[in-house]
């Protein structure tokens, strides 16, 4: 009995401590902290087994469940409210689109950059079209571009085909900011705590405030196209 329960403790995949997890994630996700891996765990996102002493253990599973809701909050700055019923619809065995992708330009490899000229390869854009983006503020200046930049350098060359210039969209990095300090103003009370999971909520609690932002942004966009008459 003693030698099969050796035989099946070693057949099963190796459980990971709080320490291990974080020793395998944080090279490529600098920020996590064991607080942020427990305020995942309250929201849902993952479910460690727990040793008798109450200790957690993660699972490979675990941890690349983990690395999934990390990528998709770093790289396409999900609320973990939407990240959620992605991971639930991918349980049930669905096909789900990963959230704020309506098109394929987000969905290249996570953490890919560019050089000047890669970045303009792949968007299709000129060099003139990119320092406007830049000079407008609507593409930061760096020697290596992200995704992030690619995908808004694709949305301004199509937008330049309808006669809409960086220097038209000077406006947005004014709003931007607007919504920035909304934000801010928010996260005061939880920023003022001094627990340990204080950063985590702050960050997450930014997402959603974005997420909803974002809502109500484009309900009103929608709304003021339903006056333009053909």
């Amino acid at each position: 009995m003693a030698r099969q329960a050796a035989r099946t403790q070693a057949a099963s995949p190796a459980l990971l401590s709080i320490g291990q997890v974080l020793a395998r994630l944080t090279p490529e996700f600098p920020d996590l902290s064991s607080s942020k891996l427990r305020f995942l765990e309250e929201r849902g996102l993952v479910s460690p087994a727990r040793t008798a002493s109450g200790y957690r253990k993660f699972s490979p599973a675990d941890v690349e469940r983990l690395r999934t809701v990390l990528g998709m909050q770093r790289d396409h700055y999900l609320p973990l409210k939407v990240i959620k019923t992605y991971l639930a619809d991918l349980d049930a065995g669905r096909n789900p689109q990963l959230p704020g992708t309506a098109t394929n330009a987000s969905m290249l490899p996570a953490g890919r950059r560019f050089s000047r000229d890669e970045l303009l390869r792949e968007a299709g854009a000129s060099a003139e079209l990119l320092q406007q983006a830049i000079s407008a503020s609507l593409i930061a200046p760096a020697d290596r571009f992200g995704e992030e930049a690619l995908t808004v350098l694709r949305a301004l060359a199509e937008l330049a085909g309808s006669g809409i210039e960086p220097r038209h969209l000077r406006g947005f990095r004014a709003a931007a900011e607007r919504e920035i300090g909304l934000i801010e103003t928010a996260l005061v009370p939880i920023a003022r705590r001094n627990d340990v999971t204080s950063k985590a909520q702050t960050a997450e609690l930014a997402r959603e405030i974005a997420a909803h932002l974002d809502v109500v942004r484009g309900s009103i966009i929608r709304s003021s196209l339903a006056r333009i008459r053909p």
